[in-house]
């Protein structure tokens, strides 16, 4: 309920999936008032929707959240009457540690995940606010245009700086959790790059780089390399969107992102859901200097919130 959430898009979705999650685990029944952060959430991106030229809370999207969640929308206080409430903050859903064994909570978590990807918006709806929707395709369409999306073969760097210090600190936690290097997801230095890429023969296609746009230096590293400078690929800013940048990583062959980034942990947990392998976010060199992979697809889920 309420419009104020914790943190940026990456924690909230976090906390959406925590949400579900503590429903679950606690055999009740979710609930999502209508003109909450959570329904703004959703329908950015997903489950847009397409009665009418105005909002409505029982037009499509609520009978597709209530069945593809598992969850009632309320539209008013009163609605709630007869219910027994229980309010949990977005910094407590956050932080919930599931009560259900690793393998029932990434079962349930993937299956959510899968769900919601089948209803991703198109650009054919409209959202909580009554605004038109944004295709999620819209980067990949930009990049690489509406007739070879679908045979196009790239990776993706998410580089999330995470204001400086609280990004260190965050990746040293996961460091600490996981094993995986302290600096070289915040970094994304060519060779780590090329590192990962070369093995996997990716060398030959396109880099897209998806960032928060903190550290410019990460980029222009990347573009003055002589080996992979011209494979980068940036998405112009009239088509770079929180959505669509989701999408273009998703989809993507290759995925190398941070994981101190809940964002970048969403996206990672969504080609899983999806599928595609070849998330790459935990590294760390071994013995002889070469990066390996430290911490397996479990680590998305009970190292990571």
């Amino acid at each position: 309920e309420g419009l104020g959430a914790t943190g940026r898009t990456g924690n909230n979705l976090v906390e959406l999936l925590h949400g579900i999650q503590y429903a679950r685990d606690n055999n009740i029944q979710l609930g999502i008032m209508s003109d909450s952060w959570a329904t703004r959430l959703i329908t950015t991106m997903w489950m847009e929707n397409k009665v009418g030229d105005d909002w409505s809370p029982a037009g499509d999207w609520q009978a597709q959240v209530e069945t593809i969640l598992c969850a009632k929308i309320f539209s008013t206080e009163e609605e709630l009457e007869g219910w027994d409430v229980i309010h949990k903050g977005t910094g407590w859903l956050f932080e919930y540690k599931t009560t259900s064994t690793m393998g029932d909570y990434m079962a349930n978590q993937l299956d959510i995940l899968r769900r919601i990807f089948t209803h991703y918006n198109a650009g054919e709806g409209i959202d909580r606010l009554g605004r038109p929707t944004r295709d999620m395709c819209s980067a990949i369409n930009t990049i690489f245009g509406m007739d070879s999306r679908k045979s196009a073969i790239y990776s993706a760097i998410h580089s999330r700086s995470m204001e400086g210090h609280p990004g260190i600190h965050h990746l040293k936690v996961m460091s600490q959790r996981s094993g995986c290097d302290r600096s070289a997801a915040l970094e994304m230095h060519p060779d780590y790059i090329k590192s990962i890429l070369q093995p996997l023969g990716m060398l030959q296609y396109p880099i897209v780089f998806i960032t928060d746009g903190e550290n410019p230096l990460i980029l222009n590293r990347l573009l003055a390399d002589p080996d992979i400078g011209g494979l980068i690929r940036v998405v112009p800013s009239e088509a770079s969107w929180i959505g669509g940048d989701i999408a273009l990583a998703v989809a993507s062959n290759v995925f190398i992102g941070n994981p101190a980034s809940s964002f970048g942990n969403f996206i990672a947990k969504s080609r899983l859901a999806l599928g595609m392998g070849h998330n790459e976010l935990f590294k760390a060199k071994d013995e002889n200097g070469q990066w390996r992979t430290v911490c397996g697809d479990h680590c998305l889920f009970d190292v990571v919130p």
